[in-house]
């Protein structure tokens, strides 16, 4: 792999540097769902700071976050999360409605509806899971990107903006 590569749009530079760097920081929607394979969940809804910052997804449940932009509360904004990020958590789990599992050997992609929206969980156990299946799935906030609703840029990453 590549020491540096650039991400480019219409001719322009979104991102440069190092290939995780990109993966694990990426500077905007566009370089979080370029990078990556399967692309990164991204899930709308808004910032919430109730006693604690939470992102409220469109029609579906709140989810942890570890840090928000400064006046953030209420602002639309986008979660990013990578498929292999996610975990299987009966106890604190949001229900992913299971449409299609792939096993692939030594991984097994679980593809679905959460709170409404398109979502890829990778995971490298065994998952017996089956269309129209209830997955609960945790998604960590120290994994969780958000970006701007609009613009797309980077907001937040894993607690630190």
């Amino acid at each position: 792999m590549a020491d540096r590569i650039v991400v480019m749009r219409d001719g322009r530079v979104e991102q440069a540097g190092a290939p995780l760097d990109l993966y694990d920081r990426p500077t905007n929607r566009f370089v979080a769902g370029f990078i990556g394979s399967p692309a990164m969940n991204f899930l709308t809804g808004r910032i919430a700071v109730n006693g604690g910052a939470s992102f409220r997804l469109d029609d579906g449940p709140d989810l942890p976050l570890s840090a928000v932009p400064p006046e953030a509360d209420g602002r639309p904004a986008v979660l990013g999360l990578r498929p292999e990020h996610a975990l299987i958590d009966p106890e604190e789990g949001v229900p992913l409605h299971v449409t299609v599992v792939e096993p692939t050997g030594s991984e097994t992609q679980v593809v679905g509806q959460l709170a409404g929206q398109p979502f890829v969980g990778v995971f490298r156990e065994r998952v017996a899971a089956r269309p129209g299946d209830v997955l609960p799935l945790r998604l960590p906030a120290a994994s969780a990107h958000l970006f701007d609703a609009g613009e797309g840029r980077r907001l937040v990453w894993g607690g630190s903006s």
